[in-house]
């Protein structure tokens, strides 16, 4: 759990930097509050912890922690933030096609590791509630910049937060509200890729 933890404040922080050079929107991000497989975990985690730390102790976020690592943004992830990570969790990267993420870990593509890992982050803290309010209040959908500086669509499936990526790919919320002292963590099921 740890582990996971530390990853995703890793990726956060990675973000983060890469925001202060590209444009983000002042609204952000959309949430679900329900689904099959969603939890929601309001309980902020030890005084400290920040996003990046949590995911290091979450296992369930190893794999993103190892892209995290390979990518040089664990770092960024521990500073003040406020991040909201879209944080893919193990399952969602076994759903990429066979040697892609070998692919990604080498170190001749850090640039492109970091694009999509910086792609799940958002500057700014955004809980679901909040997330879920913007979608209601931009008819039904919410544009969100991340720190890559490309676009999600946050939307609503019944109760199910989708977020969608600028290939059409969607992912959904299945854990919402993980906080740390830097962020938040919404735990998704699927790696979301910015536009080629």
């Amino acid at each position: 759990m740890k582990k996971l933890i530390t990853g995703l404040a890793a990726v956060a922080l990675l973000f983060s930097a890469c925001k202060e050079n590209k444009k983000t929107t002042d609204d952000q991000m959309d949430s679900t509050t329900e689904e099959q497989t969603m939890t929601t975990d309001t309980e902020t985690m030890e005084d400290g912890e920040t996003v990046a730390d949590i995911a290091m102790s979450n296992d369930q976020f190893s794999t993103l922690v190892q892209g995290v690592q390979a990518a040089g943004l664990g770092e960024t992830l521990q500073s003040d933030g406020p991040f909201t990570i879209f944080a893919p969790t193990n399952q969602a990267f076994s759903k990429l096609p066979e040697g892609t993420l070998e692919t990604l870990l080498k170190p001749e593509n850090k640039e492109k590791l970091t694009g999509i890992l910086t792609y799940h982050v958002v500057a700014g803290e955004y809980g679901a509630a909040d997330i879920t309010k913007a979608i209601k209040e931009n008819d039904g959908e919410f544009e969100i910049t991340t720190l890559e500086g490309g676009k999600l669509i946050a939307s609503l499936d019944g109760d199910k937060v989708i977020v969608t990526d600028a290939n059409d790919g969607q992912a959904t919320v299945e854990q919402a509200d993980i906080k740390g002292s830097n962020g938040v963590i919404h735990g998704i099921n699927t790696v979301l890729m910015p536009k080629n």
